[in-house]
C-alpha cells in the first residue's frame, strides 16, 4: 500500500508500539481521509513527536462499555483500531494544528504501555492483509450498496456527485460510505471490525436500512 510518500507492504513496515489518539464516534479505514483538528495539549504533543518518527498514529475509539479503567487511570480502548499516517499538516496561528491522516491498516491492540508522554501507547498486532485489499473485490454488491446510499439520500432530500462515485474502486467507495455514514459508536466499530470488504459492504447496507425504516417507515420498503 502507498500512503503519502510511504509504502507499507509487510509488518516489517509497521510498527509494534503506537502512540493513540481516542476518538468516540470516528471511523478510520485503510485508504480513507480523516482531517483532525488538534487543540489539546497532549494531542499537540502526539502530533509533534509522530512528525519527528514515522507520522503514525492510531485512531481508536474508547470502550464502547465504558465500565472500566486501564491501569493509567484513563477508560479501556476498543480491541481494534485503525493506523493512520499523517499526510498534510498545517499550524493555524492560534495555537491548532489541522491534520489530515491518511489509513494505512487496522490494527489489534495488544496491551497499553506505561509512558512519561501525556498521550497514550498501545503495542499492537497490525492487520497485515489490509495492505493488500484488492481495490476492486468482485465479492462486494456494488449494486446493492449504491441502490441503499441513494435511498438514504433521496429519503433525506440530499444529493451526491454520481458521476465522481460511479468511478470510485469498491474499496474505496465501501470504506468511504462507511466512514462517512451518520452512524453511532458501536456501528462505526462493527463497521471497522467486518472481516472483510464484502461483510463491511453487507453491514453497511443492513445498517442503512435499519435507519431509514426507523426514520421514514415505508421508505425503507425501496431497498427490498
Amino acid at each position: 500500500m502507498h500512503v503519502g510518500n510511504a509504502r507499507y507492504l509487510t509488518e516489517s513496515d509497521l510498527p509494534e508500539t503506537l502512540a493513540v489518539f481516542p476518538l468516540s464516534g470516528v471511523l478510520l479505514l485503510s485508504g480513507g481521509h480523516l482531517p483532525l483538528n488538534v487543540y489539546e495539549p497532549r494531542y499537540l504533543s502526539l502530533i509533534d513527536d509522530a512528525l519527528k518518527g514515522n507520522r503514525l498514529i492510531g485512531i481508536i475509539q474508547p470502550d464502547l462499555a465504558e465500565t472500566e479503567e486501564s491501569p493509567s487511570g484513563h477508560p479501556e480502548l476498543c480491541k481494534v483500531g485503525t493506523i493512520g499516517r499523517i499526510t498534510t499538516f498545517g499550524e493555524t496561528g492560534d495555537g491548532r494544528y489541522v491534520v489530515d491522516l491518511s489509513g494505512v491498516c487496522r490494527f489489534r491492540l495488544i496491551n497499553e504501555l506505561q509512558t512519561t508522554q501525556a498521550y497514550r501507547k498501545v503495542k499492537i498486532a497490525p492487520f497485515v492483509s489490509d495492505l493488500h485489499e484488492p481495490e476492486d473485490d468482485p465479492a462486494v454488491n456494488r449494486d446493492n450498496l449504491l441502490h441503499a446510499f441513494r435511498s438514504y439520500l433521496d429519503a433525506n432530500k440530499l444529493e451526491v456527485d454520481w458521476e465522481a462515485v460511479t468511478k470510485t474502486s469498491n474499496r474505496t467507495l465501501v470504506n468511504s460510505l462507511a466512514m462517512m455514514a451518520p452512524f453511532g459508536a458501536p456501528e462505526k466499530q462493527a463497521l471497522l471490525e467486518a472481516p472483510d470488504l464484502k461483510t463491511r459492504a453487507e453491514t453497511l447496507v443492513a445498517m442503512t436500512e435499519m435507519v431509514l425504516a426507523r426514520a421514514f417507515g415505508d421508505v425503507a420498503k425501496t431497498l427490498q
